[in-house]
């Protein structure tokens, strides 16, 4: 802040002559010296100045020119005797005392170049002072930002360094932190506004624009709110064009420079301390994934070995492998091994180290998000793997209990269960959870594709259904085969003769072109009577849901 009057008056010995009786007058910031002979030299002033003059030209009535200084803001008069005037002017005297404007008698000897120079020194002074105030207020926010609380604690600091409190909030406005007092509702209202979000405005308050049914505001470097005893300052953070989150600054009266300068450094702390959490967890991510590429080899000393110089290990086995949807990950990194790993050939991704279908044919690929073809896969101990599996609030599968050595048909295992668990549609309900050993109890069928099974029936069957009016042969042959090629049994399910039957069978050889007496054909046929019953649907699985 600039010197007040009172501290020019008595550094320089100047003596008060009229104006100063008010309380308060002064303390009036002097933000620069001027010196003129000008009967109006306001066109030159900017306000605030201590103006300077030895009334050359000063004579008559002085009430004019003292009501153009107080106009213009001038901090106050000096008046130089020993010029012009061996004492001040008695109508300048009495017009500033009617007019409130500070008048001081600058002494001969004393320069106006001197009084110029002290005010300089005092502004430098003060601009050091508040550098120093800001890089002190720096280096307390640096050291906030080492502590284990992070973020959190640089916003603490924060809040005592303005006088007033700070919030940390999400990208989508939520208050991930706040300190005592925060008064959030007028932010979280604009956030919500410039997003083109409707929202609930209430009377009083900071002022803030009405909801738009139209698409957002870009967010800009700063956005500052005010209102009656409130200034509230909202900055970004993230260093692309959208914000990964946002803090916001309030106190009950205006921010100074230093205080701007202080809520910047913050802002800088809180973007660098987001950003290196973002690279150590795609970091941790990895490494994760690598783990599990070696779980999948065969390789568990290894991989144990690995975890354990950085200070994590695996479940003791029984374990349980979990395959969910990427959008999983973070529920189920929190309270099990995890890692992401890709679903499908040409898959590439730079947390998977580019493992494609680890589980081998007939695994993962396929299993795959609605917008992520990542999966996200856990390994937990069989006594916590149904409740790690319901707090992942998404559809998730388990394989049965393994040791290490059978991950990897565990994987091919949860993987299935999850496309069971998605259902037809691929979305599934969120925290379905489907066991695999639920699908196996359903039969052969349980475990194939719903799509697969009908296409597979539709081409096997397809030269008996296109066979014209003989439809009775898709029946002969369900009977053929559930009395287990027993003639008499089939026939008398069918209610014909059994040399009829006979005949039916040799059609149904023919048409096909297989041996019906081979276990293989057999089981295929059975398998595509079976699609076809079901209406090419497994049976619904019974799962748990929450």
């Amino acid at each position: 802040m600039p010197p007040s009057l009172q501290t020019v008056v008595r550094r320089m010995n100047l003596r008060p002559v009229a104006g100063t009786g008010r309380p308060g007058v002064l303390d009036a910031a002097v933000r620069w010296v001027a010196v003129s002979e000008l009967a109006d030299p306001t066109p030159y002033l900017e306000g605030g100045e201590l103006l300077l003059t030895t009334g050359m030209r000063m004579e008559g009535d002085l009430t004019g020119y003292v009501a153009r200084l107080v106009r213009r803001g001038v901090a106050g008069l000096g008046f130089g005797v020993g010029v012009s005037h061996e004492e001040v002017p008695p109508a300048l005297a009495s017009a500033a005392e009617s007019a409130g404007l500070p008048l001081l008698e600058v002494p001969r000897e004393t320069p106006f170049i001197a009084v110029g120079k002290a005010v300089s020194e005092l502004l430098a002074a003060e601009q050091y002072e508040e550098i120093s105030r800001a890089f002190a207020a720096q280096g307390r926010l640096t050291r906030a930002a080492l502590r284990p609380e992070g973020m959190h604690a640089v916003i603490d600091r924060l809040a005592r360094e303005v006088g007033g409190w700070a919030a940390l909030l999400d990208e989508s406005g939520e208050v991930r932190h706040a300190t005592r007092g925060a008064g959030l509702g007028v932010v979280t209202a604009e956030l919500a506004r410039r997003r083109g979000q409707p929202v609930e405005t209430a009377g009083g308050g900071a002022q803030v624009g009405a909801a738009r049914a139209g698409g957002g505001e870009r967010m800009p470097a700063s956005l500052a709110l005010s209102g009656p005893g409130e200034h509230v300052v909202v900055q970004p953070l993230g260093g692309g064009a959208r914000p990964r989150g946002f803090f916001a600054v309030g106190a009950p009266h205006a921010f100074t420079p230093v205080t701007h300068t202080v809520i910047n450094a913050a802002g800088s702390l809180l973007t660098l301390a987001m950003e290196q959490g973002r690279t150590q967890l795609a970091a941790e991510r990895r490494l994760r994934t690598a783990v599990l590429e070696l779980l999948l080899a065969g390789e568990g000393e290894r991989a144990r070995a690995v975890l354990g110089a950085l200070g994590g290990r695996l479940p003791e086995p029984p374990l349980v492998v979990l395959a969910a949807g990427a959008e999983a990950l973070e529920a189920l990194e929190a309270r099990a091994f995890a890692a992401l790993l890709s679903t499908g050939p040409g898959v590439a991704d730079a947390g998977s180290g580019g493992l494609a279908n680890p589980a081998g044919s007939g695994g993962l690929a396929g299993h795959t998000g609605a917008t992520d073809p990542r999966t996200v896969i856990a390994i937990v101990a069989e006594s916590v793997a149904e409740e790690v599996a319901l707090g992942a609030e998404a559809p998730v599968g388990c394989s049965q209990p393994c040791d290490a050595a059978g991950l990897r048909n565990a994987l091919d295992q949860a993987g299935r269960a999850l496309e069971a668990a998605r259902g037809r549609d691929g979305a599934g309900d969120a925290g379905r959870v489907v066991k695999f050993a639920e699908l196996a109890g359903q039969g052969l069928l349980g475990l194939l594709d719903p799509a697969a099974a009908q296409a597979f029936s539709a081409a096997v069957l397809a030269p008996l259904t296109a066979y014209g009016s003989r439809a009775d042969l898709v029946e002969s042959l369900r009977a053929y085969l559930d009395s287990n090629g027993h003639w008499d049994a089939a026939a008398q399910r069918l209610g014909v003769h059994r040399h009829t039957l006979r005949y039916r069978m040799r059609r149904v050889a023919e048409l096909l072109g297989r041996d019906l007496d081979e276990p293989g054909t057999r089981a295929e046929l059975w398998l595509a009577l079976e699609a076809a019953r079901r209406g090419a649907t497994p049976a619904s699985p019974r799962g748990s849901s929450r």
